[in-house]
């Protein structure tokens, strides 16, 4: 008798605990679907959206609020506050600015909600503004203009140009960037966020003397001073991290992009299955290669969906030590959180070839191995 109390007690600790991680996780997403910005939020949003079809039942309990930032920091703020306050989700996520993720992110996290980076990875929020419920699934923003410093330093590049907006990711680019190139820089020029026109940029570039340029001007901007670049008959290579070259912004660049030298975390090229499934079926689904933000996006929604199967949100330690575990299938091979909720990953160099007649990158070296941030000495989690 006390042999069928004690079976019946453990199934019904078994189906309470069950139930438990059956529990509702609504997310919500904040990302740019409008103005010259689109692109980078269309992409992010079509990958987390593909993992959850993907996951089939594994995300039956999971739903989304989408909304668009229009790349505006007080409008992403107004956004945050309502679906924390009306909608009530769990969990936030989807910014790819970081000007506007320092808006949002540290109201959110001190309200005790969860934010998953898919792109936006400030500096502040790697190191002392870290926080135990603020985790980048991307990368933190340095990392991949670091790859590039790496390679120009390795390729033996003696003068360098650098620019990029003036915005916390592209301060936090250029520093990146010399941390690793000790050559010569002839050139270092902050742009106005969201500029079309670089005549004035060009002429420097032209007068400097420079033997490679490394730019960082994602989305439009960058589409816009490849072109003018191209037809300005400079000359001079460019280097960028993977956003500068990224799939969303290519087929409007064209064949100007074509040779040109950026680094990223991913590529479609990666050989691993979660990889291949995800670029497949992101054609099927979208009927276009995807991009950076799209792969890191499609990895944050499977990082939700398995820390789900294992705690309930409502359970913030629970579901917190799930995060951190970092238990899926990850479309980068491998994947781990440094002690401030930042990757730990390889970076690799991409070069834009063509195939077919669709621009595309292929991974032509590796940058680095199991590459941590810098900042994560000053963050105080441990």
């Amino acid at each position: 008798m006390k042999k069928l109390i004690a079976t019946a007690a453990l199934a019904l600790s078994i189906g309470v605990s069950g139930a438990a991680l059956a529990e509702p996780l609504k997310i919500g997403m904040i990302t740019t679907l409008s103005g010259g910005g689109a692109g980078l939020g269309v992409d992010a949003r079509d990958g987390f959206d593909l993992a959850l079809k993907l996951a089939g039942d594994k995300a039956k309990d999971i739903t989304v609020v989408t909304e668009d930032d229009a790349m505006k920091p007080e409008l992403a703020v107004q956004i945050a506050d309502k679906m924390i306050q009306s909608d009530q989700v769990d969990v936030l996520t989807g910014i790819i600015w970081s000007n506007l993720a320092m808006a949002v992110v540290p109201n959110a996290v001190a309200q005790g909600k969860f934010y998953l980076s898919v792109n936006a990875g400030p500096s502040p929020l790697a190191g002392e503004k870290c926080n135990e419920n603020y985790f980048n699934v991307a990368y933190q923003n340095d990392n991949f203009h670091e790859a590039a410093g790496q390679y120009a330093q390795t390729q033996g590049i003696k003068k360098m140009f650098i620019m990029a907006p003036n915005y916390p990711a592209g301060t936090d680019s250029l520093n990146g960037f010399k941390r690793f190139y000790k050559g010569e820089l002839v050139g270092e020029v902050y742009t106005k966020l969201g500029q079309t026109d670089y005549a004035a940029e060009i002429a420097q570039i032209r007068a400097s003397g420079a033997d490679s340029v490394f730019f960082f001007l994602p989305g439009g901007m960058g589409i816009s001073f490849v072109k003018q670049y191209a037809q300005s008959g400079v000359g001079i290579p460019l280097i960028g991290p993977g956003f500068s070259f990224s799939q969303d912004v290519l087929a409007a660049i064209g064949d100007a992009a074509l040779g040109a030298k950026n680094t990223a975390s991913w590529s479609h090229d990666l050989d691993n299955a979660a990889n291949k499934t995800f670029v497949e079926e992101f054609k099927k689904a979208y009927n276009r290669l995807p991009s950076v933000y799209a792969a890191q996006a499609y990895d944050t929604a499977n990082l939700l969906i398995s820390a789900n199967a294992k705690a309930s949100v409502k359970d913030a330690a629970a579901f917190r030590a799930a995060l951190k575990a970092a238990d899926f299938a990850t479309v980068r091979g491998k994947f781990k959180f440094n002690t401030n909720n930042h990757p730990i990953q390889d970076l690799y160099v991409r070069e834009v070839v063509k195939e077919g007649d669709v621009l595309t990158n292929k991974i032509v070296a590796t940058a680095f191995t199991d590459h941590a941030d810098a900042y994560a000495a000053k963050c105080p989690l441990k």
